[in-house]
């Protein structure tokens, strides 16, 4: 044992990693290590910046050393759709991988199957942290991208009275709402700032993760004293530039640390087949994103 009390590094330890670009805000290696750390289990997790055009290379090199899974984080999530041997159900209703578990099958074949545990995770920190009721709630989505995909379909879903999409791109802020049309009819979805008020603006760009961002709210276009609630999926920094405007508009706040926890916990049961041990894992995010 280490002084830590995980189990040391041998041949016989099992690793997980996440992928993605940009990758050094990570918070999910301590999370992880500290569930594993928790269970006595001898794995160890592990954070990588892939480039998007090695990110099939990346899935195979990691499958062929034997790990036992992987996340995917921006902007990696729509790639890795195609570049998996089957979809989870989850994976197919969402149209994005989040997480890859690597199983072997009894020929002593290695198969790579997809998952989503962000959708579910996105709706549950709403509920938990802002303590909001998303039925019949309207809805500003900023982001077009696999998050922003995910949590779109997601909120339709949970039958939102209305959902509007601003994306930097209107095309594909269009397309995601033709998807909504498709899948979920009655659900008013436009592309575009509403004139009125809404309950929710929730962030699924990655402005923000870099210090010099600017915010992805055009308060020209739209006010956040015309919101009641600001939920940014960034968790590093804690309080982006959105954030810290939100609050001083008088808006109930807060970053992706609840999203990160239970797609993270999700994960770790997919991979382990054990109950996530989800305090630990908080008080590990804590600590990590808020220093305490």
């Amino acid at each position: 044992m280490s002084q830590s009390g995980q189990p040391e590094i041998n041949a016989a330890t099992r690793l997980c990693a996440v992928f993605g670009s940009p990758i050094a805000h990570s918070a999910s290696p301590a999370m992880h290590n500290a569930a594993f750390e928790k269970l006595g289990l001898n794995w160890r997790y592990l954070a990588f910046e892939v480039n998007p055009k090695n990110l099939r290379a990346a899935i195979e090199g990691a499958k062929a050393m034997n790990f036992a899974g992987i996340n995917l984080t921006v902007p990696h999530k729509l790639l890795a759709v195609e570049m998996v041997d089957e979809l989870n159900e989850s994976a197919r209703k969402w149209g994005a991988v989040n997480t890859i578990k690597f199983e072997t099958g009894k020929s002593g074949k290695i198969s790579t199957r997809g998952f989503n545990t962000d959708a579910d995770a996105i709706t549950q920190s709403l509920r938990e942290d802002l303590k909001l009721k998303l039925h019949g709630a309207k809805v500003i989505l900023l982001g077009a991208g696999g998050a922003g995909r995910t949590a779109a379909l997601k909120l339709a879903s949970e039958k939102v009275a209305e959902l509007f999409l601003v994306n930097r791109t209107r095309s594909k802020a269009e397309k995601i709402a033709g998807e909504i049309k498709k899948q979920f009819p009655s659900i008013k979805t436009s592309v575009g700032f509403p004139k009125a008020n809404v309950d929710l603006i929730l962030n699924a760009t990655s402005l923000g993760l870099k210090p010099g961002d600017a915010s992805p709210l055009d308060e020209r276009q739209f006010s956040l004293k015309q919101t009641r609630a600001v939920y940014d999926m960034i968790y590093r920094p804690a309080e982006t530039k959105l954030l810290v405007a939100a609050k001083k508009s008088g808006c109930k706040t807060a970053n992706g640390l609840g999203m990160l926890l239970r797609q993270g916990a999700a994960a770790f049961e997919i991979w382990t087949g054990k109950p996530a041990p989800l305090d630990v894992m908080r008080r590990a995010l804590e600590e990590s994103i808020y220093g305490h």
